[in-house]
């Protein structure tokens, strides 16, 4: 293998063919690539980040393209481009030895590694003659005192593994629903009461800690956390971090006010808010939530989907070369495409003022006012505003089409595509649109045809027709989870057994002996210098979150009683993070409130089951899981209960089943749950 060259023109990834033209030699994570560097003996420089990535192209323009910086590299170092999204396993244990080391992260991610890959120094961005004085100050150690070097590499690597162990507990689980009570008195103190979110910036819409929060505000009819939820979705919608124009959430805003977006527009996000607003729907039916479900939906169809089934990962910031040129306007603009009878009105609606003002005579279209209060200050009915906007975003969405477009991540990876077909089976659930369970069907199929290699085996990304890299667990834990509610929502057998043959994969190539919790790569792939342990919820739910759900769902359904029992020993290593730190453990919170309540199966037999199935799936009913088949089936909860010309509904518990009843009607009224 040549070194001396940048080699990244043949690699799949869209964000490592970004910089195949640069002037560093750049290589891609391969056992070659490790090896030659450990034969040369020379430090790696390790450069992780995605094509949407707004400082990454920054630190490119400003630092990798330039001849004097890529001199250093070239001279001194094995420098190797990372993807984060097609090697989160990597980016895992990198970007814990950067919080060991500097208390913070990010991207890009730039870690230089001793030649056997233990990290020695890292950082974010960095400017140019920072980069250099670092580089040539680490090549100078490196040779005059390797010891010392060696030495950290050896304590941070141990630090990094030490940082993914957690307090392991063997009594038994127990939760009160008063706990779930003292924690949200205690989470409450982090909420922004005004503007929604978290009281800081910048601000990210965190659909895993938002889906819990409706869901304990229903259980617990808990009415300031219902009201601190639709005062973050609210402000969310109306802010520029929404596409007030062509649907979709971009990544964060940078500021407080969900006003100003770092403009890239991430696929996982975009799915998992298009079910957290279907479920808020049920408890909340806003107009406004049910438009930003539409929106967002052809948002994802229009500029995300495959004509295979799959979705694309991400949109950029940038588009010739400035972020945000695609989505801001300036006023001029904006008067030659609006009628001018309209102009007051729609300037006064999208806010084309000192509060929708962004930069360079640039506007940031945005919301702080209600329909129907606009409506009123105008004198005009809600009905004739809502065809005006429909027009306005008619006409914006052609001028927009106009502009060159922001780069697109065109690799589909099989975790996101599992989030899409989640939050497409919730959005069918809410409004039974057929539109969105063929979509989540075929992107079903595309798994099963082009993410799996025999015997259960998934790959994790795939690009331009072609898979490659081992599955991680992310995507097994996300694919069990929509194959499950695939299942729920289509009465189709074959998805719920290839949720549980995936599981048997995970139990086979993840499990962690000791904890019952689940490493980040399968055993029998490759080693890294240290085994990833992810347990921490953030923008996407962890892996093992997803997983502790995922067993206690099929250990009920399936009456496996080790998989319910190893959900609950899972989440009862977790309990006090959860309980103590709410924002960081969401999605294992929800467990928890499932374990505190009554958690029920409804299962429901006959002819009748699909239509009376669907009518449940519109109300927002988070303490039972409800599924159903219109004919006769073995599966454990339907065996021996099926009676031709008659509907049943069997309320479950632990797979012990009550006396079913014969309407749906009887069934809401009389069958009060947890």
């Amino acid at each position: 293998m040549n070194i001396n060259r940048n080699n990244l023109k043949d690699s799949k990834s869209p964000y490592l063919q970004q910089h195949a033209n640069n002037p560093v030699h750049w290589q891609t994570w391969d056992q070659e690539v490790l090896a030659a560097a450990q034969s040369h003996q020379k430090l790696i420089i390790l450069s992780i980040g995605y094509s949407a990535c707004h400082w990454c192209h920054v630190m490119e323009h400003q630092v990798f393209e330039i001849e004097d910086a890529a001199a250093v590299m070239n001279e001194h170092f094995v420098s190797i481009k990372v993807d984060r999204e097609e090697r989160p396993d990597i980016d895992e244990i990198y970007m814990r030895a950067l919080h060991l080391m500097k208390g913070q992260g990010g991207w890009p991610l730039n870690v230089v590694c001793l030649p056997d890959g233990k990290p020695v120094w890292g950082g974010t961005y960095v400017p140019k003659e920072k980069w250099m004085q670092v580089l040539a100050q680490l090549a100078e150690m490196f040779q005059s005192d390797r010891k010392q070097m060696e030495d950290y590499g050896e304590n941070l690597s141990r630090g990094i593994q030490q940082s993914m162990l957690i307090s392991l507990q063997r009594s038994p689980f127990q939760i009160a629903p008063s706990d779930l009570d003292e924690q949200f008195a205690e989470w409450q103190a982090t909420f922004d009461k005004v503007e929604g979110g978290s009281d800081r910036a910048p601000k990210f819409p965190m659909p895993t800690n938002w889906n819990y929060l409706l869901e304990y505000a229903v259980i617990h009819d808990k009415a300031e956390a219902m009201a601190q939820l639709e005062l973050s979705l609210d402000k969310m919608a109306q802010g520029g971090i929404y596409d007030q124009i062509g649907g979709g959430f971009s990544r964060y805003s940078v500021d407080g006010l969900w006003k100003v977006p770092h403009f890239e527009k991430m696929l996982y996000d975009n799915a998992q808010m298009l079910a957290l607003y279907s479920k808020a729907y049920r408890k909340v039916p806003k107009d406004s939530y049910h438009e930003i479900i539409q929106d967002t939906w052809e948002f994802l169809k229009r500029e995300l989907r495959d004509d295979s089934g799959a979705w694309f990962s991400a949109l950029d910031a940038d588009s010739e070369g400035v972020e945000g040129l695609f989505y801001t306007w300036e006023a001029n603009e904006l008067q030659e495409i609006i009628p001018s009878a309209d102009w007051a009105l729609f300037a006064a609606f999208y806010n084309i003022n000192e509060w929708g003002y962004w930069e360079d005579n640039r506007y940031i279209l945005l919301r702080r006012e209600e329909d129907r209060d606009l409506a009123e200050r105008f004198q005009i009915s809600v009905d004739s505003l809502k065809l005006k906007k429909h027009r306005w975003k008619e006409l914006l969405m052609a001028a927009r089409g106009k502009r060159i477009r922001p780069g697109l991540d065109n690799k589909a990876l099989c975790s996101w595509n599992a989030l899409m077909i989640t939050g497409a089976c919730e959005a069918y659930k809410t409004f039974g649109e057929p539109d969105y369970l063929d979509r989540a069907i075929q992107t079903a199929s595309w798994i099963l045809e082009s993410q799996s290699h025999g015997e259960h085996r998934l790959w994790h990304a795939w690009q331009d027709g072609e898979a490659h890299i081992e599955g991680l667990l992310e995507d097994y834990a996300h694919c069990i989870e929509a194959f499950l509610v695939l299942w729920q929502v289509s009465g189709k057998e074959q998805y719920l057994h290839q949720a549980e043959a995936w599981t048997q994969v995970v139990l086979e190539e993840f499990e962690d002996s000791e904890s019952g919790l689940f490493n980040t790569r399968p055993h029998s792939g490759e080693s890294l210098i240290s085994r990833g342990l992810e347990t921490q919820d953030n923008v996407i739910p962890s892996a093992n979150s997803v997983m502790a759900h995922n067993l206690h769902l099929l250990g009920l359904i399936l009456g496996k009683s080790a998989w319910l029992e190893q959900a609950q020993q899972n989440l009862g290593h977790l309990k006090s993070s959860a309980l103590n730190y709410p924002e960081s453990f969401a999605n294992w919170s929800r467990l928890a409130l499932y374990m505190a309540h009554p958690f029920h199966e409804i299962a429901l037999i006959g002819a009748q089951a699909p239509e009376q199935a669907h009518e449940l799936f519109k109300e927002l009913r988070p303490l039972e899981f409800i599924f159903y088949t219109p004919e006769a089936s073995d599966l454990t909860p339907f065996k021996g209960r099926y009676q031709a010309n008659k509907t049943l509904i069997y309320p479950c518990q632990s797979g012990s089943c009550q006396a079913p009843f014969s309407d749906l009607a009887s069934f809401k009224k009389e069958f009060k749950g947890g």
